[in-house]
């Protein structure tokens, strides 16, 4: 079991799950850094390296950063989506670094990266506070991936040939076997993965793409806690894809509406 992310305002750390999604993580950033305090200044990107040419030990470091930032940035999603990460609560990059073993840089960029999607605001000169969202913002996303979704799940139903349904038969077997472990970060990481590859059918990539954020936003803690992460609202949420999946291929389009129209009704 891992430990929980450590902010600044103290919050409690519940366990995500089965293991820590930083452990072997540490500090790769070869090029030092003063230590900063919370702002949100870019910093200019760094150039490729010509073709055939070496890169220099500062570009090294650019990828290596980036590395670290990928990692960091996947780590605090999982936390935010387990509830580690408190709505209302403020994090200060310095500390979350601290506990990752990293310095405060590729955290503070993780950090920006959750701004713009919205999980996170500005505070200056403290750090980063978890957006505090309710009900009614959970209905919304999921009125506006209805409204996405669902007219695209029709089309391809009629258009799609059942041996392509059946091939993501094993993701939605994943799911199962995630909404089993009751860990709503591991089920939300292979309950994205099978919307992702339904929709990916259409050939829209940006489709996919917008998907993917509401689905990701939806996700998200409430203020209050979980409302829908027990591990039995889990399992009925991926026997849910299972039965799509059988409905697809039969391209029995009521059932289709009808459990696609559940589904979003959950908000899953």
């Amino acid at each position: 079991m891992k430990q929980g992310v450590q902010g600044s305002a103290g919050a409690g750390a519940p366990q995500a799950g089965p293991a820590d999604p930083l452990a072997g993580i540490r500090e790769r950033d070869a090029a030092p850094h003063a230590v900063r305090g919370e702002h949100t200044h870019a910093e200019p990107p760094v150039p490729g390296p010509r073709p055939g040419a070496r890169p220099s030990p500062e570009q090294r470091s650019s990828v290596q950063r980036s590395s670290v930032r990928g990692q960091i940035l996947g780590a605090l999603r999982t936390a935010l989506v387990a509830g580690e990460l408190k709505p209302g609560a403020v994090y200060s990059a310095p500390v979350l670094g601290e506990r990752f073993g990293v310095s405060a840089t590729p955290v503070r960029e993780a950090m920006q990266q959750l701004a713009l999607e919205g999980a996170v605001e500005v505070v200056p000169n403290r750090g980063f506070r978890v957006v505090e969202r309710g009900a009614r913002q959970l209905a919304e996303l999921a009125e506006v991936r209805a409204l996405i979704e669902v007219p695209v799940m029709l089309r391809l139903a009629r258009t799609v040939p059942a041996q392509r349904w059946a091939e993501l038969r094993p993701l939605a077997e994943e799911t199962a076997r995630a909404a089993a472990s009751g860990c709503p970060a591991v089920y939300a990481e292979s309950d994205r993965a099978f919307h992702g590859a339904l929709l990916a059918l259409s050939g829209n990539e940006e489709l996919v793409r917008i998907a993917e954020d509401l689905h990701r936003r939806s996700q998200w803690p409430l203020v209050g806690g979980p409302v829908r992460h027990g591990r039995a609202d889990l399992v009925a949420d991926a026997a849910e894809h299972a039965a799509l999946l059988e409905a697809l291929i039969a391209r029995d389009l009521d059932v289709v509406r009808g459990l696609v129209g559940e589904h979003f009704a959950g908000a899953s």
